[in-house]
């Protein structure tokens, strides 16, 4: 992946914490380093699964700092911008460009559901802040605003917009932005349990949450598709769908955590509101982990 050029695999790494719920910086870059080894594109640190609502700025600087030197140059840093205010998320991103972050992941503005005209405002004001390239995230289902292809063709005249990463649930949304803005925009699948079918669809590249504990399963069925070897993907990504659908829901950072912890002994914990999983919802969760591990397909038989 260069600078302006999202494609592949791209982590959304969870952001490790302590016992007494620090940031275990450690631990985010031994991630790192775990997902360079299974042979990802780039990192995306503080995102929606990062933890990022529970974040403050000082901390995501901290952590995109940890992450890229772990990376060491090996792969891109991308750092997520989601805060309550413009001129934070503004002020976060002309950091992010000093520090050495080489690409940005921008949501709407947190909290406040803004109108369309205020959401262009907003990434505008972020692209004009830095001069690195923008991931436009749009995920209505978690974050109540949805970027239509209206707001797209409205953007685009600013060369700082790259990608989308496409979290609507919806596939058709692939095809009807391709149809209205040809390749304007590379696009990203950021729904783990619809990014095969999105890959085929045309999206260029997937940003996951389960590679953080599978990252060779994941690449595998990314470099399977581009292959068109679609009937060998689709072997991987069955095995893989129970696990994928941990990334959904509003416990999904710590199912996801937990999963870490059950396949890398990682630590599950998570920081407040947020608590770990205990009780049926842990069971349950651990039951969908083990089966994955006992039943966990032999990537030598794809040439892995």
């Amino acid at each position: 992946m260069q600078k302006s050029d999202f494609r592949g695999v791209l982590p959304a790494i969870t952001t490790k914490m302590t016992a007494d719920q620090q940031v275990d910086f450690d631990g985010v870059k031994a991630d790192v380093v775990f997902q360079i080894e299974g042979g990802v594109d780039a990192i995306v640190v503080c995102g929606s699964l990062g933890e990022a609502s529970s974040l403050t700025v000082a901390e995501k600087l901290a952590i995109a700092k940890a992450a890229i030197e772990a990376a060491a140059g090996r792969v891109p840093v991308v750092l997520t911008i989601a805060e309550d205010s413009t001129s934070t998320g503004a002020a976060l991103a002309a950091e992010a460009e000093k520090i050495g972050v080489e690409g940005l992941m921008v949501l709407p503005a947190m909290r406040y559901l803004a109108d369309d005209r205020e959401v262009v405002f907003h990434y505008r004001a972020i692209a004009a802040a830095s001069n690195l390239p923008i991931i436009i995230y749009n995920n209505p289902l978690a974050y109540g605003i949805n970027i239509t292809a209206e707001m797209l063709k409205e953007m685009a005249n600013e060369p700082k917009f790259v990608a989308i990463k496409e979290s609507t649930g919806d596939t058709r949304r692939i095809n009807e932005t391709i149809n209205a803005l040809g390749d304007r925009y590379q696009l990203l699948t950021g729904v783990d349990d619809l990014a095969l079918e999105s890959l085929v669809l045309g999206c260029h590249g997937w940003i996951a949450g389960l590679v953080v504990a599978f990252p060779k399963e994941t690449v595998a069925i990314y470099k399977l598709v581009q292959q068109d070897r679609i009937k060998e993907a689709m072997e991987i990504y069955r095995w893989f769908l129970p696990l994928l659908h941990l990334d959904i829901g509003p416990k999904f950072v710590q199912n996801i955590k937990l999963c870490e912890a059950i396949v890398r002994g990682t630590s599950p914990v998570v920081r407040q509101p947020r608590l770990e999983l205990v009780g049926d919802e842990e069971k349950a969760i651990r039951a969908v982990v083990e089966q994955g591990l006992k039943t966990r397909p032999d990537l030598t038989k794809y040439g892995f």
